[in-house]
């Protein structure tokens, strides 16, 4: 059991790293994508406050709930693993 717990721990720690690194990934491509829109069809007004604001929708979009999936896909898994090995 405590080799368990363990190994959910080290998971765990290891699904943060790998959210936070994706998270800000897209993060920093959408940035990228609303500065190359503003360039190339706005081009007047605060460029910075557009940026801002696309990053405001960005923040409440699915796209960024569905980067929880990176918690919750590899859980189900190996809960499911555990499980079977142990109960069927």
């Amino acid at each position: 059991m405590i080799a368990l717990l363990r190994f959910l721990l080290m998971g765990f720690v290891v699904l943060t790293v790998v959210y936070v690194s994706v998270s800000l990934y897209s993060r920093a491509m959408r940035r990228q994508k609303l500065r190359r829109h503003w360039d190339e069809k706005i081009g007047t007004g605060d460029r910075d406050a557009f940026v801002r604001k696309g990053l405001a929708l960005y923040d409440r979009s699915l796209r960024r709930r569905l980067i929880l999936g990176v918690y919750i896909i590899p859980m189900i898994v190996v809960g499911t693993i555990v499980y079977i090995v142990n109960y069927t």
